[in-house]
């Protein structure tokens, strides 16, 4: 089977689909439906053009007020698609982890360490509740992102693939597909501007690292789910409120 998964678009970072996968039992994950990425405020005209094709009927945009504020997306001509998002802060990893102006192992250990809330963050619990509630109840294509489609949208992605039934190796594979997907440098480079916009002069190597994603961070927010509620599945009916009919309403529509 060829796998066309991440779109090459200039100026919309890391945005690729994220169906495709096997699933236990036989089947996969549909293609077309589901969609990742970054921020769309740099998009250009032929990105908005690629966009408007996916027929893309909603979209949950993760990011707080102030970021969407900071950099609103660009919109083709006839944008029609219903846009979710969280009136608040749902951030917590950059701001926290740049703040100090740290080294890159610091930086990396901040990442770990926020991870291991994120699951329970209470500006974005309601918006994880929301994609979930998006995805059981309306037809046709979403995406979800938030700035840099790494780790907010990267959760919760994962937390899907594990309700389809994605094999866990390809959930991380999925999350991993950030480091590589698209112009690396040139994404890069937009954060760093943004980053150093507001914490100042913070070094190359830190900058990757905040920019990048690594094992350890999905596997620190998993490990503090399975703490906290003994099963994944038991989070996500007791903090996301998906039970087991809701998570068979999503193998429905999303398993071919």
């Amino acid at each position: 089977m060829t796998v066309t998964r991440v779109l090459p678009l200039t100026g919309i970072h890391n945005f690729r689909d994220y169906g495709l996968y096997p699933v236990a039992g036989g089947g996969r994950v549909r293609p077309g439906l589901l969609w990742r990425s970054a921020q769309h405020g740099d998009a250009t005209d032929a990105d908005l053009s690629v966009v408007r094709d996916l027929g893309i009927g909603t979209v949950v945009d993760l990011r707080g007020n102030s970021e969407r504020d900071a950099k609103p997306c660009r919109r083709y001509p006839g944008f029609a698609a219903e846009v979710l998002f969280h009136d608040g802060e749902t951030a917590g990893l950059h701001v926290q982890a740049a703040a100090s102006n740290p080294s890159a192992a610091e930086a990396r250990a901040a990442m770990q360490r926020l991870y291991e809330g994120i699951a329970f963050r209470p500006t974005l619990v309601p918006m994880i509740q929301r994609y979930f509630a998006a995805l059981q109840d309306r037809d046709g294509a979403s995406l979800v992102h938030c700035v840099a489609g790494k780790d907010r949208t990267g959760f919760a992605v994962a937390l899907l693939h594990h309700v389809l039934g994605v094999h866990p190796d390809d959930i991380m594979a999925d999350y991993l597909l950030t480091n590589v997907a698209g112009n690396i440098d040139q994404r890069i480079a937009t954060g760093a501007e943004q980053i150093r916009a507001k914490y100042g002069a913070i070094d190359e190597d830190t900058i990757r690292t905040l920019m990048g994603v690594e094992p350890e961070y999905l596997e620190a927010a998993f490990a503090a789910i399975r703490d906290a509620h003994g099963t994944m599945d038991a989070y996500l009916a007791d903090v996301i409120g998906l039970d087991d009919a809701a998570q068979d309403k999503l193998r429905a529509r999303f398993i071919a």
